[in-house]
């Protein structure tokens, strides 16, 4: 299977797209049944629109004995009324059968599509944390917005009218071959070469617009990837270089786009062409005919009338088939990433958590590989004791961090077991195992709404003032809080832009205090911070981190310390355990590293 950060070139096709959409039409049926009936009726309109003028015609121009009708023999002025009225009705209906057809059509595309995007968007947050390292974010918002995006707008613009040209299409080559069938087939002449002619461009559409969508998403990839680390691309004048980037994906995705659009007004050209030759044919022939007295004036009409709109599906055809096309390109990438299924699920039998869920949290003989197949752990054992607070600290690249992800089953161990007051952590619902542990990211997630929203976020109940307030104490951080003009209703920026690394800290921090969980996850909660801001999340990690079990991932020697006990990974296992000063004297990791 791809990823998506490099799709494959050849999608799953229509047929298996709209069969993995099928279901999402669920609730739709009697409505669709509905619109496809007005769009027969409007069709039915459309084919009765040019009969008025053909009895018109036939009662003004002579015809043989032989052709005449009733309505030949209606006094004229009577005729033209009845004509006048019976074309001024079909114009109408027909508008109105569209129009029905059109909104329902449109209805039932938008809510189909609204439930694929929210079902896409929550089976991304359901993969694992291993798909989403390999996978660019501009790509996948791309997949998420402008693909499901481009499903709704090529739905509603394209696949109904074409659907209704369709059916014209038919009723149209019917009705001529009833008429004649001999000037009918000089007029369908051409549409077995305008066939192939259709297939072969359509297939090179089709590739380009793949393509053409894989560019994009690659563009958008650039684009976010720049303007999420904008400081960093200032600071290390890196603006040349990521021009030079981005103008590259730019110049591929236009060259992609140019291609596509060449071909596309080849294909609308060739459908002109072929069908003024089956025009020419018919007037030279059907002329004949007439003349023959083989058909009508009026009947003559029909076919060129007809002529025109029976080619109407294949030129409309040839004019949606790049949107068409894009919008299939963009089916297949959103059906490839709703058929990635990586994701950490409870397993049958799972439990919710109990309310008093306390104890130990203990890894068991832990075995675990990434999906890329380089080791992590060959049987680590390590136990966190009720109410302990133990640093994990190692070498770059031993796995600390991954510690923390397997405790919150962000992954499955391959072997052995993580406890929770003696509970595998897999016997319970990801759900309320993961409202059992507070976890303190490296990064902090910072929401662009206010500092209660923030503090909140996740929360399953409504703090009181006093408790916001204490918890923001705990943190260090309520003197800042209430020097702000807004308090805690004040609005932050994007990502908490406008805060410090050491206040997105400690607001994480208050907010993991707020849970009350029994567990406490910390992950290099001090990187990158001076020395004052790493200080005040020192205190701050101190008073949260009182009475809970918390496992403390860092790689600040003196923060490690603190703690009840160290733990050294290295190697894939614990190859060290004790308190500090019980280190530093066995001579290990732990004293080589403070010697540095």
């Amino acid at each position: 299977m791809s990823t998506p950060a490099e799709p494959a070139q050849t999608g799953p096709g229509l047929f298996a797209v709209l069969r993995r959409f099928r279901p999402y039409m669920r609730g739709h049926v009697l409505a669709l049944c509905g619109a496809v009936c007005a769009l027969i009726l409007s069709t039915f309109m459309r084919l009765a629109e040019p009969w008025p003028l053909k009895f018109v015609i036939d009662a003004v121009v002579p015809v043989p004995d032989a052709q005449a009708t009733a309505a030949t023999r209606i006094d004229p002025m009577l005729l033209l009324a009845l004509c006048a009225g019976g074309l001024l009705l079909a114009v109408l209906l027909r508008a109105a059968f569209h129009y029905i057809a059109t909104v329902v059509f449109a209805g039932v595309g938008n809510r189909m599509l609204a439930r694929v995007r929210a079902d896409l968007f929550r089976h991304l947050q359901s993969l694992s944390i291993g798909f989403h390292a390999k996978s660019r974010t501009g790509d996948l918002t791309i997949r998420l917005v402008s693909d499901v995006g481009m499903l709704k707008d090529a739905l509603v613009t394209a696949a109904m009218p074409l659907l209704a040209n369709v059916l014209i299409f038919g009723g149209m080559i019917g009705v001529m071959l009833w008429l004649d069938w001999r000037l009918a087939l000089v007029a369908l002449a051409p549409l077995p070469v305008l066939w192939v002619l259709s297939h072969l461009l359509t297939v090179r559409i089709r590739k380009v617009s793949r393509t053409q969508r894989k560019r994009q998403g690659a563009l958008a990839a650039t684009s976010s990837e720049v303007l999420a680390g904008i400081a960093s691309v200032q600071t290390l004048g890196l603006e040349e270089h990521t021009n030079k980037a981005f103008s590259g994906a730019n110049e591929k995705e236009m060259r992609e786009g140019v291609k596509g659009a060449r071909l596309t007004a080849g294909l609308e050209r060739s459908v002109d062409v072929l069908a003024g030759l089956g025009l020419v044919g018919v007037l030279f022939y059907g002329t004949l005919q007439v003349l023959d007295a083989r058909i009508t004036p009026g009947d003559l009409l029909i076919f060129v009338s007809y002529l025109k709109h029976t080619y109407r599906p294949v030129r409309g055809y040839a004019k949606y088939a790049a949107r068409l096309a894009k919008a299939l390109a963009a089916a297949e990438r959103v059906v490839d990433l709703l058929d990635q299924d990586d994701a950490v699920r409870d397993r049958p039998g799972a439990r919710p958590a109990p309310a008093d869920l306390h104890g130990s949290l203990t890894f068991e003989n832990v075995h675990f590989a990434h999906q890329d197949g380089a080791r992590v752990f060959d049987g680590l054992d390590l136990t966190v004791s009720e109410g302990e607070r133990v640093a994990v600290i190692g070498p770059s690249g031993a796995g600390k961090s991954t510690l923390a992800a397997l405790a919150l089953r962000l992954h499955d161990v391959e072997e052995g077991r993580i406890t929770l007051g003696g509970t595998d952590i897999r016997d319970l619902t990801l759900q309320s195992l993961r409202a059992t542990v507070a976890f303190v990211p490296q990064e902090p997630l910072i929401m662009s709404r206010t500092i209660r929203d923030n503090l909140t976020l996740g929360l399953d109940r409504d703090p009181s003032e006093d408790e916001l307030e204490d918890a923001a104490r705990r943190a260090v951080l309520h003197d800042f809080i209430a020097s702000l003009p807004d308090g805690y209703d004040t609005h932050l920026a994007e990502r908490g832009a406008t805060l410090s690394g050491g206040q997105r800290q400690r607001l994480s921090l208050a907010r993991a205090f707020l849970r009350r969980t029994p567990v406490l996850i910390l992950d290099e909660p001090t990187t990158g911070l001076d020395r004052e801001s790493a200080a005040s999340v020192i205190a701050a990690i101190d008073s949260v981190s009182e009475g809970r079990t918390t496992l403390l991932i860092t790689h600040d020697l003196s923060l490690a310390a603190r703690c009840d006990r160290v733990a050294t990974i290295s190697g894939g296992s614990v190859a060290e355990t004790g308190n500090a000063s019980s280190l530093r004297a066995a001579g290990g990791w732990l004293a080589a590293a403070e010697a540095c």
